[in-house]
């Protein structure tokens, strides 16, 4: 089994491609997509499992979100890299083609699915990516074209070696609790789960990590489902007195809402050192690792900064 490269040479060996400009994305609106179609250059992953059959972006190949998840038990777990790179083969993505990432983008929630699988494409050596904007209902609000024929996808030979550049395993968020590492822990959960009031049915117990600030995924949205542009993001960054050169490590309960703060700070804000913690509170809180119950000080804050 091939494992997941999580040391500097992996950085390396995705060599100056992986640092290219995302000149496709991080975003594409529904219209930009559909004038893109016409000239047949993007690979289109519908992610939202089974409702794909009830109508889909032409063309567009069915890949649902869970085969970018782990196990119930833990399923922010990082899927095997060889396990990956055989998913991504049988849907034919290739390093050279930009992909668009449809999902149902009917709350904010359902963003972090779009989110989680853009960054495990980024981690895996792509660089053109862009999520739909607003996802299936966007598109349909628009009255864009719809098919009800799946599309087969044609298998590629994508080799992949999955970079830990954007990523935070469990052993590096200890150190940071305990004060050994340099990083701002953000904790992208509504304030119930912050605060210990809530917690994941796979979750080991409540709480957050000691000194997490709380973001929560939701501040990023104007609408509820269409996220906020470049500058809305990076004025909000600025708010929250973020700064280029920090380390932030972003986290949830399995790597789900953690990905849209992560999309809205790395993509979106243009913050380089923003990291994903896939495993999340259910990894964490099976270990003996420190945690907290705080008060959501911080979220009034966001909610200020927002209603701004």
């Amino acid at each position: 089994m091939k494992l997941f490269a999580i040391a500097a040479l992996a950085v390396a060996s995705l060599g100056s491609a992986a640092l290219a400009e995302n000149t496709f994305g991080p975003l594409i609106a529904p219209d930009a997509l559909n004038a893109d179609l016409s000239a047949d250059a993007p690979l289109v992953l519908d992610i939202r499992g089974d409702a794909y059959a009830e109508g889909h972006i032409p063309g567009a190949i069915s890949a649902p979100y869970g085969k970018f998840r782990g196990p119930a038990d833990n399923p922010g777990q990082l899927v095997p890299e060889d396990e990956l790179e055989a998913v991504l083969q049988s849907l034919g993505v290739t390093l050279d083609r930009p992909v668009a990432i449809v999902h149902e983008g009917d709350t904010d929630t359902d963003f972090g699915a779009a989110a989680r699988v853009y960054w495990t494409l980024k981690s895996s050596g792509l660089t053109q990516l862009a999520i739909l904007n607003g996802g299936m209902t966007a598109w349909e609000a628009e009255n864009l074209p719809l098919s009800d024929t799946a599309t087969e996808a044609e298998p590629s030979d994508i080799d992949i070696t999955f970079s830990d550049q954007w990523l935070a395993d469990t052993d590096e968020v200890a150190a940071a609790v305990k004060g050994e590492r340099d990083a701002v822990l953000v904790d992208a959960r509504p304030a119930s789960f912050f605060e210990g009031k809530e917690a994941h049915d796979a979750a080991a117990r409540p709480g957050t990590l000691p000194g997490a600030q709380n973001v929560t995924h939701s501040v990023w949205f104007n609408d509820g489902t269409s996220i906020m542009d470049s500058a809305g993001a990076s004025k909000l960054m600025k708010s929250l007195g973020l700064k280029q050169d920090t380390e932030i490590v972003s986290f949830c309960n399995t790597g789900h809402w953690a990905a849209t703060d992560w999309f809205a700070m790395s993509e979106l804000a243009g913050i380089e050192n923003v990291k994903l913690y896939p495993d999340s509170m259910v990894g964490y809180s099976k270990t003996d690792g420190e945690m907290q119950n705080v008060p959501g000080l911080f979220q009034n804050l966001m909610n200020k900064i927002k209603g701004d």
